[in-house]
């Protein structure tokens, strides 16, 4: 063979090797998510947070960082819906106008941040027709829905107040768990997405999805806490690490959101499973602390999509291409360090009383606002008692007081009943989401025991008439 014929053959054999390591390597999609069947779809993002009021910063902190990630991740902004107040970044208490930031030494997360659906615009109807792709049921907003097909994947993620069965809005109905489910139901039945995933930070997260959804749907829910507990923010006052002392009396971010989203931006997503970050996220939350000083990351759905890489969700930073995980593992956050959310509006209060001159107006009127809050906490807890008391004709109701189910089943079999009595407590009893609603379960505890709605409903009423 002459020598030009031999450069040819070692120029064949070149090339076939280059193609076939090529092949062997993991396959990075930045604008579309790649399933295991080869079929590829696009990946769609809807980011919720659904508080107001600069003492929940911290839930718009996550939100904004949430998308910092899914953009560096290569997900598009038209593939990326968020619903936000939007009153916090220029809020006159921020100490950095147009600055949200998740972490003491972080960076600005809310620069480019998409303004999808701001102040009234953030509601339960919205949010529901916004993934169901129902343009036409759109109120305000910028009307971008999730135009979504049978081969796409979707993110939702949410950051806000929870209680048994329900998720806050700022505006509006709350999200009911059973409502819901039947929004995810009928998606699945109009082939709307090919897989989902889920991740709630709220309290009694886990009450959203425990018993109602089923694995058939291929949907994968991770929730901050079980269906009976609270979620904890980080980066508080008078904690480890704290805030810059300018931020006055609030917490940067939740535990369950801070954990996913540093553990986002230091790995491959190409690379990690969601099963690897439930795993780490769980470790660093806190599963075996004691009772009431952190919560339980729990997961429900269909577990197959454990298996899935992180990056068919929520894209991977190409920064981050060449990190191991050999020997990796992020350490628990202490339980000193956390908040129990239900206990940050009271901290707020507390660390502006400090901040603010002795004998001074500013110092007495918050004062006088931490009393009457202190004051609605402990009406509430008589209120609830009394409820159950009246309801059951029952003295010894205390242990009723939290759901009484066991794991696996819902929270309540009757969901009328359930969202009848919610509305009465919320209506009579001045119940929120900072504090009374964590009673739901209590409610849900009448309506399970078959006691006559209307006869509940008077009971709450008579309840709440002082």
């Amino acid at each position: 063979m002459s020598s030009l014929g031999q450069l040819h053959v070692l120029v064949f054999l070149y090339v076939l090797l280059f193609y076939s390591a090529d092949s062997r390597k993991p396959q990075v999609l930045h604008d579309t998510g790649s399933s295991e069947d080869g079929a590829k779809g696009t990946r769609w993002a809807v980011l919720i947070a659904g508080s107001s009021y600069y003492y929940n910063y911290r839930h718009q902190a996550d939100i904004c960082h949430a998308y910092q990630v899914l953009r560096k991740g290569g997900l598009k902004d038209e593939n990326i819906i968020v619903f936000m107040y939007d009153d916090i970044a220029f809020n006159p208490e921020n100490p950095r106008p147009g600055v949200i930031i998740n972490r003491p030494d972080g960076g600005d997360v809310y620069e480019g941040v998409p303004k999808d659906y701001t102040e009234e615009a953030v509601n339960v109807k919205n949010f529901y027709n916004v993934i169901l792709g129902n343009e036409s049921g759109i109120t305000g907003g910028s009307g971008k829905v999730v135009k979504s097909g049978p081969n796409d994947s979707i993110f939702i993620y949410y950051a806000d107040h929870g209680a048994p069965g329900l998720l806050s809005m700022p505006d509006g109905e709350d999200i009911h768990a059973k409502d819901f489910i039947k929004v995810l139901e009928k998606m699945h039945k109009l082939k709307r997405y090919k897989k989902m995933v889920i991740y709630v930070e709220a309290c009694e997260s886990g009450s959203m999805f425990e018993g109602i959804l089923k694995t058939s749907l291929n949907i994968l829910a991770v929730t901050a806490s079980n269906a009976t507990e609270s979620s904890f923010g980080i980066y508080c006052p008078g904690e480890y690490p704290p805030p810059p002392p300018e931020y006055n009396g609030v917490c940067l971010g939740d535990t369950f959101s801070v954990s996913w989203l540093e553990d986002s931006e230091l790995h491959d997503m190409s690379k990690e499973t969601l099963k690897q970050q439930y795993q780490a996220v769980k470790r660093r939350t806190g599963p075996d602390a004691e009772p009431g000083t952190s919560s339980h990351v729990s997961r429900f759905g269909s577990e197959a999509l454990l298996k899935d890489y992180l990056v068919s969700y929520i894209g991977t930073n190409p920064e981050n291409e060449n990190f191991t995980s050999a020997g990796f593992t992020a350490s628990p956050i202490s339980n000193s360090s956390s908040v129990n959310t239900r206990d940050i509006p009271l901290l707020y209060l507390k660390s502006k009383i400090q901040r603010s001159p002795m004998e001074s107006p500013e110092r007495q009127a918050l004062q006088k606002k931490l009393f009457e809050e202190m004051n609605h906490r402990r009406q509430i807890d008589q209120n609830i008692v009394e409820i159950l008391k009246l309801s059951l004709k029952q003295t010894n109701v205390l242990n009723l007081l939290i759901s009484t189910r066991t794991t696996g089943q819902p929270l309540v079999d009757d969901w009328d009943c359930f969202k009848t009595l919610v509305n009465s407590f919320k209506n009579h009893c001045g119940a929120t989401m900072d504090y009374g609603l964590k009673y739901t379960g209590a409610l849900a505890n009448i309506c399970n025991m078959g006691v006559d709605v209307k006869q509940t409903v008077s009971a709450v009423e008579h309840a709440c008439a002082h």
